[in-house]
């Protein structure tokens, strides 16, 4: 195949908006700015420096501000919960909450089995260090259930990169490192020609990829673009290599693109967010240049110094060996000694350089709100669980806008799982229910059969329900727990008193309100079952005095009765 061929065919439609979005963000400085954000973060922040006579030494504090940051917003658990809005069939009401719940089960299920909370964590730290996370969705047909996976920044580019409203754009690109034989034999399941296969060839398109080990490739690769679009309400994709296109338009019924994203904090006119990282590298520079120095002016004034008179010593080589004998030549007298060898002392250092490295340290990480205070820097033996939480969700205060993008993150990704439930599930979908056997009282779960009929009239929306799970959370809650059972709240006595106070604690309490109403309908539980035995047995006790009252004729009558009530239960 010559080049010429190859000039002929052409690049494809897909990958020249490719290139022409590639070409915006090399404007932009995307890729040199990713490479630069993770190197800060990763520590290898002398990078280029060719410097000789120094280490390269650094007080990495980008890590640590990034590392408490992005523990701060993950450290809640989330709960997908799904609820319909078809408000105007009433009969279909109790159908959607039983579909929802049995949703609710199948979203949990997808959760842990693809490990989303450490997706998601990652997807934050991405955004964070680089100011966007992004996860991308497939659907395995095979188990009806989405594939979620982290894709870079730099893998992705939006029609208008100034909106970061993703499901109004109009279209999305998306790119990726793929073997050129893997995407030959994808172009072939996919109808492509023999001869239409030999364009598809390996390139060096690798250098705007994340990372600079990424840029180091062992086999023979090429990049795969999918481009998206909606029509008529549903997501339209094709995907192509330079020369071949891989998968004709095809509509995927879809009403949301199978993409969501998370940008650190918004920043006016630009779709992808901004991050931590980039306002600290200054700082970090500066902090790492004058730590240098400092290291270069110990080694060179720190120390005593050995001024020595070759001329008077035959054997110089002595003089750095440990209990090494000097000889003296010329007539040198040894009671001149110091006139051979002498010592400078060294120089008093000025403290202001240390004192500058602290400042920047403690400076930039007050301003980033990332104090010992703030990071969980306190003596629990010193402080009460809540005083510990007041302090740390007062400090917290300034994450709330990353807190809340997190959530919506979360929730764009549900919404994305429920439009691909509606559609791809044509013949309905069979959802875990958990039931009780009612003659046994054996728990079991069991398909059941959800008509895509009723999925479809479901009129979906998404809520995410948060757990606080930090450790001094879980501390807080089993302190006032205890308090509780020392204050003697648990008595049946004062369940009165103690259901009035669970009523009047909010649903985001510091206080464990659910699991106090759990306790609650226990006691009752309880307190009915005792009720029961105590009537019982005052019923027995009124019998025994009537038959131990009662004439000969009266009490026979009642051991027949009795005998027979016996001989049924055994039959």
């Amino acid at each position: 195949m010559d080049i010429k061929s190859i000039e002929e065919i052409g690049k494809t439609d897909t990958w020249q908006l490719f290139e022409k979005g590639r070409s915006y963000l090399r404007q932009m400085k995307v890729y040199t700015d990713t490479d630069l954000n993770y190197r800060m973060y990763n520590g290898d922040q002398w990078y280029g420096a060719i410097i000789d006579g120094i280490e390269k030494a650094q007080y990495n504090f980008i890590e640590t501000i990034v590392n408490y940051k992005v523990s701060t917003v993950n450290q809640n658990l989330y709960a997908i919960h799904f609820s319909s809005e078809n408000f105007e069939q009433k009969e279909y009401r109790k159908t959607a909450k039983r579909v929802c719940e049995l949703l609710d089960k199948k979203a949990a299920k997808v959760w842990e089995k693809d490990q989303m909370d450490q997706k998601i964590r990652e997807s934050s730290k991405d955004s964070c260090v680089n100011d966007e996370g992004i996860i991308y969705v497939d659907y395995d047909s095979e188990t009806n259930e989405p594939q979620n996976e982290i894709i870079s920044k730099n893998d992705v580019h939006f029609a208008n990169e100034q909106s970061s409203d993703i499901q109004n754009q109009i279209y999305i690109i998306i790119a990726k490192r793929m073997p050129v034989a893997e995407a030959k034999e994808l172009a072939l399941r996919n109808g492509a020609s023999e001869s239409l296969i030999n364009y598809i060839i390996g390139d060096n398109d690798m250098f705007d990829q994340t990372g600079d080990d990424s840029k180091q490739e062992k086999d023979d690769m090429c990049t795969y673009v999918t481009k998206m679009w909606k029509e008529n309400g549903t997501v339209w994709f094709q995907s192509a290599v330079k020369y071949v296109d891989i998968i004709k338009p095809k509509d995927t019924k879809l009403t949301l693109y199978p993409i969501a994203h998370f940008p650190w904090k918004e920043k006016k006119g630009w779709s992808r967010g901004e991050g931590e990282v980039r306002s600290l590298i200054p700082n970090q520079l500066e902090l790492n240049k004058t730590l240098a120095r400092y290291l270069l002016a110990v080694k060179q004034c720190a120390y005593a110094q050995k001024v020595v008179n070759t001329d008077k010593i035959a054997n110089p080589n002595a003089i750095n060996q440990i209990g090494g004998i000097l000889k003296t030549k010329g007539g040198a007298n040894v009671e001149d000694v110091n006139k051979i060898i002498t010592y400078l002392q060294p120089t008093t250092m000025s403290a202001d350089v240390s004192k500058v490295m602290s400042d920047l340290i403690q400076i930039t990480r007050e301003l980033k709100n990332s104090t010992d205070i703030a990071t969980g820097g306190i003596d629990p033996e010193k402080a009460s669980g809540k005083a510990i939480l007041a302090v740390q969700q007062a400090s917290q205060q300034p994450l709330t806008e990353q807190s809340t993008g997190l959530k919506r993150f979360i929730e764009d990704i549900a919404r994305i799982w429920l439009d691909m439930w509606m559609i791809y599930t044509p013949n309905g979908m069979k959802l875990e229910e958990d039931t009780t056997d009612e003659e046994t009282g054996e728990e079991y779960t069991q398909l059941v059969n959800i008509p895509s009929s009723v999925l479809k009239n479901l009129k979906g929306t998404v809520k995410i329900d948060i757990t606080p799970t930090s450790p001094y959370d879980k501390y807080a809650r089993e302190l006032s727990i205890e308090n509780m059972f020392k204050a003697g709240m648990f008595n049946v006595q004062k369940l009165p008193e103690l259901k009035i106070y669970a009523s009047l604690l909010q649903d985001d309490s510091t206080m464990p309100k659910q699991e106090i109403l759990e306790a609650i309908e226990m006691m009752e539980e309880e307190q009915q079952r005792i009720a029961q035995i105590d009537a019982q047995a005052r019923m027995m006790r009124q019998r025994a005095n009537q038959f131990l009252g009662g004439d000969v004729e009266q009490q026979a009558s009642q051991i027949n009765e009795a005998q027979n009530m016996i001989n049924q239960a055994q039959q």
